[in-house]
């Protein structure tokens, strides 16, 4: 079980003998340079303006930084694996400093921004959120520098539902079916028999029966499996422990609902009224996650799963104060990755072919060696 262990937390492929090993040996980019920048700005454009359609949304600005006191940082998981970057601002001499952190996404800050936009039920926000997160192991879809549709939208007590959030996906869905036809509408050389497209529903499926189905695999091991026979999948209820003892993934504690007891399609009792959107990318012939998204926690599931988690010290802080006191909106939301997406629409083998970052020389070796051109 030490392979479930490992598995948890982290993404990537963890060496670059194994990565070297699987991107593609016969690549050849669709795409010329100035038509993947081209094609990049008419997917975002696209997406952007869709989703808020379908959402409700209005674009609004994002921090890049924020304070360390305000507890709005994303942590990511709960096992303090990745921290995010800190850094102090003497200001005025020392006299009235700030420690800041470089925020590794902005799930929280969005939930707080809601009130101060004063967004009411059914109304919300969509964000062009830049981060960095540090910790990751830099491979072919994974960067330190991320970039994403961070969006939060206001609800009902009545909508924290399974089927809402169903109902909320499958809208996002249908945003990114579309965007894959517009760029292909602008670029035919897109569409291609060698590379499959998004199909056209999206399955939904319980963590808990993914783990029925291969009840030995690790995480990764096992979105694979379940993604090369239903090639697009939302995976409910990721964080709580299921019966082999281990989450499918660990999640914040303060964010995302996971602990909300659900009942399944078959009618097996259930947890968690969050997710990710994987699919099987036809090009790298792996796994791929677009989006993980959920409903947010009210006052209630914040105790319960701070407690589960050891770490209810967390409640003195203003964000959480805040949802404890109801003093801002509930909600459902997400973050959407841009160049993920933009790597899937434009049948990219490598993220670095997508958005300009830093990698170590050994894998720009290796990509090049691959046909791979990363921007630098």
């Amino acid at each position: 079980m030490a392979d479930k262990k490992a598995d948890l937390a982290g993404p990537g492929i963890g060496n670059y003998d194994d990565l070297e090993k699987i991107l593609p040996q016969d690549y050849s980019s669709l795409l010329t340079p100035q038509e993947t920048q081209k094609a990049i700005f008419a997917a975002k454009n696209y997406i952007e303006e869709n989703l808020c359609k379908e959402l409700n949304l209005m674009m609004v600005t994002v921090p890049l930084i924020v304070d360390v006191e305000s507890g709005v940082n994303d942590m990511l998981d709960r096992d303090g694996s990745r921290t995010p970057i800190q850094f102090h601002i003497s200001n005025d001499y020392d006299k009235h400093p700030i420690d800041a952190q470089v925020v590794q996404a902005a799930t929280k800050w969005k939930r707080i921004a809601l009130k101060q936009f004063g967004m009411k039920v059914g109304e919300g926000l969509c964000t062009d959120m830049r981060a960095v997160r540090k910790d990751y192991f830099l491979d072919h879809d994974h960067s330190a520098y991320v970039d994403q549709w961070d969006w939060e939208l206001v609800i009902t007590e009545e909508q924290r539902n399974l089927q809402y959030l169903t109902e909320v996906v499958e809208k996002i869905w249908k945003v990114l079916k579309g965007a894959e036809t517009h760029v292909q509408q602008l670029f035919p050389q897109l569409k291609t028999d060698k590379y499959p497209n998004l199909p056209e529903e999206i399955t939904f499926i319980h963590a808990e029966d993914i783990l029925d189905r291969y009840p030995d695999l690790p995480r990764k091991q096992r979105e694979t499996a379940i993604i090369q026979e239903y090639p697009a999948v939302f995976i409910y209820g990721i964080g709580w422990t299921l019966d082999d003892g281990y989450p499918h993934e660990m999640r914040a504690a303060d964010y995302d609902d996971w602990i909300t007891e659900t009942v399944s399609a078959n009618g097996k009792p259930m947890h968690g009224l969050n997710g990710d959107i994987l699919v099987w990318n036809p090009v790298t012939k792996r796994r791929h996650e677009l989006t993980s998204m959920g409903i947010r926690v009210n006052a209630e599931t914040l105790k319960k799963q701070l407690e589960i988690t050891d770490q209810l010290d967390l409640l003195k802080l203003p964000y959480h104060q805040a949802i404890i006191n109801n003093e801002i909106p509930l909600s459902i939301g997400g973050g959407i990755g841009q160049s993920r997406t933009f790597m899937y629409l434009l049948k990219k083998a490598h993220i670095g072919e997508v958005s300009v970052t830093v990698w170590p020389k050994i894998f720009k070796d290796i990509c090049k060696k691959k046909n791979i051109h990363v921007l630098e």
